[in-house]
């Protein structure tokens, strides 16, 4: 009934604003088109100048009456100090960015550039006793507002929403004209900007400019809320509103919470803060995301001057420990094994902006159908709908700071920032926070991504924990972590692999996978399409990525893996390692098989017990015979005799290879090797390899093959035999043979067993 309730008034709202839009311009099919991307969505056929996001952009703080200005505008790319253009170059269907193809532009921008926009727009006679708001929800990067020709100033940040109180610019009557000046460096700046590259390739994709979120206007008055924080304690039974009001400091705020229409709580109060009962609170959670729906009424002289509807989900994110005192994501109190997708949010006809509102719910709804439960949102912050849904549909987000400014390997110290490019990383840093920190999705912020843009990594991540304590920070997603944050996180492809155990932080992989298949007739380019690691078909992709979720469960156990990140959600440009396609028209593997694996992650985790049998270089050196010149056919059987072949100290490779421990030195495009080891009976039950490669490689055992695997690893890892492939292994002599070979990059194998033990078993 909630539901029913909240989607009843937004239906009326979208309706009454789109109204409002049609009085203020009519357009003609003639006046834009969209072009033709390289690849384009099934949901591009619904989108029209009269219904470009039509649904109230801001769910969280509604209003009954508004005007989308979503549409047409004017629009001319000029250069960059160049004025106001006297002729413009023709029509853009915001709120499409100017490269998009859905804009009916396509073009792109330089640093070189500014974008012009302009449109006119008529107001209701009835709001001419209100002060009136001109709300963007984003404009990459700097936007100069200008409302009949009165400069309204400057916004810089291309991620969050910014708002202009536009009332003394207006003219008494007739039209009136907004212009915006857009100015995007792109990766010529050193603002955030994430992926966005003016030299798309490998993972760099085509840029957004302009304006790229939904524009609207509405009336307030005098004294008004401007916004409010709310944060729920499920201990307590609480929920908390903190106001941010405009005009008169003794307005009061009402509060009325509701359970559908079952009222829970009310309150009120003239001050900034109101805590509020929520008895029998029900959770939100990734299985039942329940919403509160809240009426906010701000009264001044006696009367009502201002309402919203809003929403909140009781929900707590926080560490802890699980019974054998290992540290977890606990959400509500319970562990919970968090399993999301990389999400780059992007689309081939629209770049940042999905086509329709449909089309943002519908990545929600096949990202949980796949059997995931969180999403990381890779250095992007998406529209306030996009979270709505994740609130609604219940599906958990880490939230990453879109990247920026120079790059660090993981051996090097921070970057130094200029004092501008730190307080512009920090001002849009706490702007992301501020905005969205009341969507009970977010359970997670990430100010850096591997060493992209990072500084003074531990003064940030003091800094977002102060801003938002009620949730977990990562302070970096891989690569150099500086042992601060909540949580330690690794990148490994494909993967999967555990950072070591730590005592305060949960230990998470903010990273792994990266499958890829190129489908054909749904790929951006047709050539030099990659992934981490490339398969033929969907059958041996599906089990290639069985194979690693196999190897993902045990890592919940006695390696204490709190969460994990596949890469990816979709394919994104060249890249072709999405679970679905650019286009969102295949999902690449047996969905529903894949959903059952999924599922038995968030299963109780085995523990377990490690113990090595034979030694890989990481514990003690072994001794192989080994040849870098191709072998006879029968190279890896018992029979063989490898008297010839020279002999070298684990493990093999060169040393610029991750997670490398060089004995000999390799560098030639293949290696073979083999070994002979004893084994006692008891120890073939829980047999494991322990192995690290770069690139493929193929394991046998006493003249059968009983492991094969694409691409590297960037750790020693353990990894789980079939009964089949264990049952090789024999009381006694035997005898291992290994061939890897590198593909590109860094070069590396090494092999040792042993043995996995239940820690209440035998």
């Amino acid at each position: 009934m909630a539901d029913l309730i909240i989607m009843r008034k937004w239906i009326q709202l979208v309706l009454g604003a789109t109204a409002i839009s049609f009085m203020a311009a009519t357009v003609t099919a003639a006046e834009w088109s969209a072009k033709e991307a390289r690849l384009m969505t099934r949901w591009a056929e619904d989108v029209s100048p009269r219904n470009a996001h039509r649904e109230y952009p801001r769910p969280q703080l509604v209003r009954d009456d508004w005007q989308n200005l979503n549409g047409l505008w004017d629009y001319a790319i000029t250069g960059k100090d160049a004025g106001r253009p006297a002729a413009w170059d023709g029509r853009i269907l915001v709120p499409f960015p100017v490269e998009s193809a859905l804009s009916g532009v396509m073009r792109r921008v330089t640093e070189t550039n500014r974008v012009w926009y302009r449109r006119t727009f008529s107001l209701p006679r009835k709001w001419k006793q209100h002060r009136l708001m001109l709300h963007f929800g984003a404009v990459d990067w700097e936007a100069v507002v200008y409302v009949n020709g009165k400069e309204l100033g400057t916004h810089r940040g291309g991620y969050d929403g910014f708002s202009f109180d536009i009332t003394d610019a207006l003219r008494p009557s007739g039209e009136q004209e907004i212009v915006v000046a857009v100015f995007d460096p792109t990766n010529r700046g050193k603002q955030p900007l994430g992926k966005q590259s003016l030299n798309p390739n490998s993972i760099w994709y085509v840029p957004t400019s302009g304006i790229w979120q939904t524009v609207w206007i509405e009336p307030v008055a005098e004294t008004h809320l401007k916004s409010f924080k709310v944060v729920t304690d499920i201990d307590q039974g609480t929920v908390t509103f903190d106001f941010n009001k405009a005009g008169a400091n003794d307005a009061s705020v009402a509060v009325t919470i509701r359970d559908g229409r079952r009222r829970v709580a009310q309150g009120s109060t003239a001050g900034s803060r109101l805590t509020l009962r929520v008895p029998k609170a029900k959770l939100w959670s990734t299985d039942t995301p329940f919403l509160y729906n809240v009426k906010l009424t701000v009264h001044a002289n006696g009367r009502r001057v201002d309402e919203v509807d809003s929403y909140f989900g009781m929900r707590k994110i926080a560490l802890g420990r699980d019974e054998y005192g290992i540290v977890r994501l606990f959400l509500n109190n319970k562990p919970l094994f968090q399993y999301g997708t990389l999400d780059q949010g992007f689309w081939p006809d629209g770049l940042y902006t999905a086509p329709t509102d449909e089309a943002l719910r519908f990545d929600i709804e096949i990202t949980k159908r796949l059997g995931f439960n969180m999403a990381r949102k890779h250095v992007k912050v998406e529209p306030a709908r996009w979270y709505y849904w994740c609130d609604k549909l219940g599906l958990l987000v880490w939230q990453d700071m879109p990247s920026g400014e120079a790059h660090i390997r993981s051996d090097e110290p921070d970057i130094q920032r200029t004092p501008e490019s730190a307080a512009q990383f920090e001002t849009e840093l706490r702007r992301m926070i501020e905005g969205f920190q009341n969507h009970p999705s977010i359970v997670m912020w990430v100010p850096f991504n591997e060493g992209w843009g990072q500084f003074d990594t531990a003064r940030i991540a003091a800094m977002v924990k102060r801003l938002d304590p009620t949730r977990l920070v990562n302070s970096v997603s891989g690569w150099a972590d500086r042992g601060v944050g909540d949580v330690f996180d690794w990148h490994n492809y494909p993967g999967p692999a555990a950072p070591p155990r730590e005592d305060k932080r949960a230990v998470v992989l903010g990273e792994f996978g990266g499958l890829g298949l190129p489908i054909k007739g749904h790929t951006w380019q047709d050539e030099q399409n990659w992934g981490y690691v490339n398969y033929a078909d969907t059958d041996e992709l599906t089990s290639a990525y069985l194979r690693l979720l196999e190897k993902l469960h045990p890592l919940t156990g006695e390696r204490g893996l709190a969460a994990a990140v596949y890469t990816q959600t979709t394919d994104v440009e060249g890249e072709v390692n999405g679970l679905l396609t650019y286009d969102r028209e295949v999902v690449k593997m047996d969905a529903k098989v894949i959903a059952e694996a999924a599922r038995k992650l968030y299963s109780p985790p085995v523990m377990t017990r490690t113990s090595v049998i034979v030694p890989a270089a990481d514990s003690a050196a072994a001794v192989w015979r080994f040849t870098t010149n191709a072998p006879a056919a029968d190279w890896f059987t018992t029979g063989f005799s490898d008297a010839g072949w020279l002999q070298g100290r684990s493990g093999f490779g060169t040393t610029n290879t991750p997670g490398a421990i060089v004995g000999t030195t390799w560098n030639t495009p293949s290696i073979w090797m083999r070994r002979e080891v004893n084994l006692t009976a008891s120890q073939l039950r829980h047999l494991q390899l322990w192995l690290h490669h770069d690139d493929d490689v193929e394991v046998y055992a006493n003249g059968k093959r009983i492991f094969r695997s694409n691409g590297f690893m960037r750790n020693y890892e353990s990894v789980p035999l079939s009964p089949g492939s264990r049952g090789m292994f024999k009381p006694g002599r035997n005898v291992i043979a290994v061939h890897c070979r590198s593909q590109m990059g860094g070069q590396f194998v090494d092999v040792g067993l042993v043995e996995v033990k239940p820690v209440n078993g035998n």
